[in-house]
């Protein structure tokens, strides 16, 4: 009886345990039934990020300046230093002329202010000789007026009237020697300007470079008759052309939906393939004028060559920087879902279901854009497949990497 008992005992205790692993297997497979029903979502998290819009352009670089370089006077060329591909400093001769009827003229000038100068001390001396003069007589009349005062009828008045006719004689050839004078020194000044105005033109037959530069053209060889540049009834040939390529111009033509962002200072990346080098300059004038035909805007940057590495005509690929937002929100483009004008995301939240946000964006580039508003920083946002996902729904999130910067590299057609 009692060995019976111990059996039911025995076989209770068994039935039990094996009814308590059923149900623990059971509840562990109905966990990870559950857990699999959940789906999971790609999400990143909202960070604040740099967003770059830039623009790439074509352009052709041109000198900064060219200048044909004329004769002043007119003359046979007697030598000239300068070939094309010379490089010249301001002031630097270039070329000289001969031209010996304009020697003749200096000469005559220099003739001309020493002939005057002569006149001038001639009419000095004779201002001196009539102002002795004129003192002489003045004194004299005045002796004799002063003698008829104090004795009446001592001198005739004949005399007396003879004293001062003198007196008043010799005063107007003082005025006389002095006007004499003042027309030399007048004429001193015409002759030293003629002679200035001749001498300039006898520095003109020395042909000096206006700037630093590159000679480009040469027109003119060595006696070759040079008409003066100042002629307008005639076709004056240059000497030289010259080009200031110290200092380059690049110009761009920017579209037009871009102009509202060029200013003076804006930073420009310049690649030019033909010499291997890439430059960084500045936007230093624009025409503020949109052409009819291209729908364009030129724009200038101004590009260093002190080492003519590079020459005017050759191309570059410029890249204009638009606008730049620095440490703002940013989401990835592929998690805004567009709807007419309104943008929104899905957000996971801290119990890791679906919620939707309006957002409202700003700049924008090729894979990120700007929240202004509707998100903060370390939301989570699904980045893809936001269709499958309902409104409460719980998800399991999967966190990809988000770049935090980010450039919408426009390419400029140049109007065309």
């Amino acid at each position: 009886m009692r060995k019976h008992t111990v059996s039911i005992l025995a076989a209770g205790l068994s039935l039990s345990a094996a009814f308590s692993l059923t149900a623990c297997s059971s509840k562990a497979k109905s966990t990870e039934a559950k857990a699999a029903e959940i789906p999971s979502a790609s999400v990143t998290t909202v960070t604040r990020g740099t967003i770059t819009h830039t623009l790439n352009l074509a352009g052709q670089f041109q000198p900064y300046q060219v200048v044909d370089v004329h004769a002043k006077v007119s003359g046979y060329i007697k030598h000239i230093y300068v070939d094309i591909g010379d490089k010249v400093r301001q002031g630097q001769v270039l070329a000289i002329l001969e031209v010996p009827e304009l020697d003749a003229q200096y000469q005559g000038t220099v003739a001309e202010v020493a002939h005057s100068q002569d006149e001038i001390t001639r009419a000095q001396h004779e201002v001196s000789r009539a102002e002795a003069e004129h003192a002489a007589l003045h004194a004299d009349y005045q002796r004799l007026k002063q003698a008829a005062a104090a004795q009446p009828g001592l001198i005739a008045q004949q005399e007396l009237d003879d004293a001062q006719s003198k007196d008043l004689a010799s005063e107007a050839r003082v005025d006389a020697a002095k006007a004499a004078l003042a027309a030399a020194k007048q004429q001193s000044a015409v002759a030293a300007a003629n002679h200035e105005r001749v001498s300039d033109l006898v520095a003109y037959t020395k042909v000096t470079a206006p700037l630093n530069g590159v000679i480009i053209w040469r027109y003119a060889d060595t006696g070759a008759l040079i008409q003066a540049g100042t002629s307008s009834d005639v076709q004056s040939l240059p000497i030289v052309k010259l080009s200031q390529s110290d200092l380059l111009r690049l110009r761009l033509p920017v579209p037009e939906d871009a102009v509202q962002f060029i200013h003076e200072g804006a930073l420009v990346n310049v690649r030019v393939d033909a010499v291997n080098r890439t430059l960084v300059g500045k936007v230093v004038r624009f025409t503020r004028n949109v052409s009819l035909a291209t729908r364009t805007m030129e724009t200038e940057i101004d590009v260093e060559n002190k080492d003519l590495s590079l020459s005017p005509g050759m191309y570059a690929n410029a890249t204009l920087e638009l606008e730049r937002r620095e440490n703002v929100l940013t989401v990835p483009l592929q998690a805004v879902i567009k709807n007419g004008n309104q943008n929104s995301v899905l957000v996971v939240n801290r119990q890791n279901r679906v919620e939707s946000r309006n957002v409202q964006l700003g700049l924008q580039g090729s894979l990120l854009a700007e929240v202004k508003s509707g998100l903060s920083e370390g939301d989570r946002v699904i980045t893809g497949g936001q269709s499958k996902y309902q409104i409460g729904e719980e998800v399991q999130p999967q966190f990809q990497p988000e770049p935090t910067m980010d450039t919408n590299a426009e390419q400029g057609d140049g109007g065309q």
